[in-house]
């Protein structure tokens, strides 16, 4: 009965140790991508689109569908706002929303309407990112809440 026990407590933490590796996913699969490559539609499974412009606002649909909605005030007024990357400031060694930071791995979504806040964590590839709106980038999204580049975006259309 010992040995079986001890089989059983290292099995348990052997699968304890890879969920817990798996938290840092996010570092490791983490994308860092242009303002470029941001710049578009974007849209979920479940029908939320983020349309990101040029000049650092964004429209979003259905944004009020999304799991990290629910940590706003009023989540059925996120309909627009102004988005930047993270980046590191000067004075801090801590990260900020920079308008000014051309490349990054975090996008912060500040929304005019409702008081709300929102980080989206870019994963994947540099050449075939996917947005993923989130308080915990640990636990990641659901997976129709995943927002991919649309195609008339990744034509360049």
């Amino acid at each position: 009965m010992g040995q079986q026990l001890w089989r059983s407590n290292a099995l348990v933490a052997a699968v304890v140790a890879l969920t817990v590796s798996c938290g840092g996913a996010a570092a490791v699969h983490a994308a860092k991508i242009s303002a470029d490559q941001v710049e578009g539609r974007w849209t979920s499974e479940e029908g939320t689109s983020l349309v990101f412009q040029e000049d650092h606002t964004f429209a979003a649909e259905h944004f009020d569908w999304l799991p990290v909605a629910s940590d706003c005030k009023e989540p059925s007024v996120l309909s627009s706002g102004r988005w930047a990357f993270f980046a590191p400031t000067e004075s801090s060694q801590f990260n900020a929303a920079d308008e000014s930071a051309t490349r990054g791995t975090v996008v912060s979504l500040i929304f005019s309407a409702g008081d709300c806040e929102v980080d989206v964590y870019l994963f994947g590839d540099e050449e075939d990112p996917v947005l993923c709106p989130t308080g915990d980038p640990d636990v990641g999204c659901p997976s129709d809440s995943y927002l991919e580049r649309s195609q008339a975006a990744a034509s360049g259309s």
